[in-house]
């Protein structure tokens, strides 16, 4: 009896003990996880939750959206909590912020994704594609609504908040509503964006460098002072209509540039792989008279087509600086209006509202000599992502991943391998390779599309290198037509090309090394 009574005492305290821990495994979870509908009245500085809400799988629609001939875009989104908030880190702000947080089978990372232009607005389509791969996502609509920059005018706190403030405000409070919801804080950060979205991954890098372990910044808009001048220049030269080239132009010089600069890298294969080594001299297709060619001459181009050829790949000069021109290869994704209309309706909304504070102001005002600095003056120099010291980014183990495309049309890819020169010779003695890798795709577009092979897996690209240490010596990218992929290629970290091995076929990725 006494021996069972022991027995007895015993398997009580063993039990007492099972029960003591489990209290202290699931306590924290109890005490810190939050349901979905709770979030609506976290409290947090500078920040009023406006809604959150369980959004059911495949029920989302976006605000003000339409579903389009392809029917809804969302439909296949797993079950999340969607958290919409306003942010006012100052008297004149107004910055909007959706967090997504999945319901299930959080893959414990968050990725944020950025914006273009100047859009204000929040990225449904780039939150989704972050869902679906298991992210905690969240977008901000910069701080502003609408795609012009006429919020600036006026209105200096709100292009901080373009600037870099929404971003990193918008970090923030989105690491904090993880941590409420998950009870946890996320185990990797990413930042994921192209174009204004590049540039706002380098802001993150340069400014908050603790903000993300990862950060892949597409097409980047670095130099965005300078992209403004080289656009409005362009399009200046181009009000005479006798200068402008129509597509047949484009497509004789194109043909005529990849005649002259396609066997560079050793390769007849329609790409140029390094147009800084590209020579070519618009005169060589210039027509025989002076005259504008006619239309039974589209292979040939005009004295002023031949001058605006010249101006669209020149940089553009001004004090103790240089914008750079578009690359050799890009010509077919040049409009009649030289750069982009995208570009130009930037860099006239750049002149505007944040140097002239004119609504009114036209392209034929343009100076060449002084507009340029003027970019660079208050509030719209914070916009330019062109400070080289990395050194903290690389310090926190950062992992920055940058890619752009030989031939967009709209930021010079002359901007990206620049900055990484500019990058190396500020951090000489450090293996920037280790923290920093910069791949640019012969043929590709602004983003993406073009000639060449475009489509490659940057964020598990990253996920490799930031969770696993496995840096990137080459990305494959493919390139499709027709819904079919017919070329496949390695994209080499800058400024090593892929070349051809000499055997195999040259529209297969194993056919090529990078050196």
């Amino acid at each position: 009896m006494l021996k069972m009574n022991h027995v007895a005492a015993r398997d009580s305290r063993l039990l007492a003990w099972i029960a003591a821990l489990a209290i202290v495994i699931v306590v924290p979870t109890l005490a810190y996880g939050a349901t979905c509908e709770s979030l609506a009245t976290l409290t947090l500085p500078d920040m009023t939750v406006d809604s959150a809400q369980v959004v059911a799988a495949g029920a989302f629609t976006q605000p003000g959206g339409r579903a389009g001939r392809g029917g809804n875009a969302f439909a296949d989104l797993p079950a999340f909590c969607r958290v919409v908030a306003t942010l006012k880190p100052s008297s004149d702000s107004d910055i909007k912020i959706e967090v997504w947080l999945p319901a299930a089978n959080w893959n414990t990372k968050l990725q944020a994704v950025g914006n273009g232009a100047w859009t204000g607005a929040i990225g449904y389509a780039a939150l989704a594609d972050a869902l679906r791969r298991g992210y905690a996502a969240t977008s901000t609509d910069t701080g502003h609504v609408g795609g012009s920059a006429s919020f600036g005018m006026g209105h200096p706190e709100k292009v901080i908040d373009f600037a870099y403030r929404s971003e990193h405000e918008m970090t923030v409070k989105a690491k904090r509503i993880i941590n409420v919801f998950y009870g946890s804080a996320p185990t990797y950060s990413y930042w994921n964006g192209c174009s204004a979205g590049g540039r706002q991954a380098m802001k993150e890098a340069q400014m908050f460098p603790n903000d993300f372990d990862g950060i892949i910044a597409g097409s980047p808009g670095l130099d965005w002072s300078g992209r403004s001048a080289q656009a409005v220049r362009i399009a200046q030269i181009l009000q005479n209509e006798a200068a402008r080239l129509t597509p047949a132009h484009l497509q004789a010089l194109h043909t005529a540039v990849v005649a002259a600069c396609d066997a560079n890298d050793g390769l007849k294969d329609g790409l140029i792989s390094n147009p800084t080594s590209c020579k070519f001299d618009p005169k060589t297709i210039q027509c025989k008279s002076n005259d504008d060619p006619s239309k039974d001459a589209p292979d040939c181009l005009s004295a002023a087509q031949v001058e605006t050829v010249k101006a669209i790949y020149s940089p553009l000069k001004s004090g103790n600086r240089e914008r750079a021109g578009l690359a050799y290869g890009s010509e077919l994704n040049w409009t009649d209006l030289g750069w982009s209309q995208s570009a130009r309706a930037t860099g006239l909304d750049h002149y505007r509202y944040l140097v002239y504070n004119d609504a009114e102001w036209q392209i034929a005002k343009f100076n060449a000599d002084a507009d340029p600095a003027k970019l660079e003056k208050a509030e719209s120099a914070q916009i330019d992502a062109r400070n080289p010291d990395l050194k903290p980014f690389f310090a926190h183990g950062g992992k920055l991943l940058m890619y752009h495309g030989w031939a967009d049309p709209q930021i010079s890819p002359l901007n990206a391998t620049t900055y990484f020169d500019q990058v190396g010779r500020t951090l000489s003695g450090t293996k920037i390779s280790d923290s920093y890798r910069l791949f640019v795709a012969p043929g590709m577009a602004h983003c993406g599309g073009g000639e060449g092979p475009n489509d490659f897996d940057k964020i598990g690209t990253l996920e490799q290198w930031v969770e696993h240490g496995k840096a990137p010596d080459q990305i494959v990218a493919s390139h499709s037509k027709d819904g079919k992929v017919d070329r496949t290629r390695p994209l080499c970290p800058y400024p090593q090309v892929a070349t051809y091995k000499g055997r195999g076929s040259i529209e297969e990725a194993a056919s090529f090394v990078c050196k």
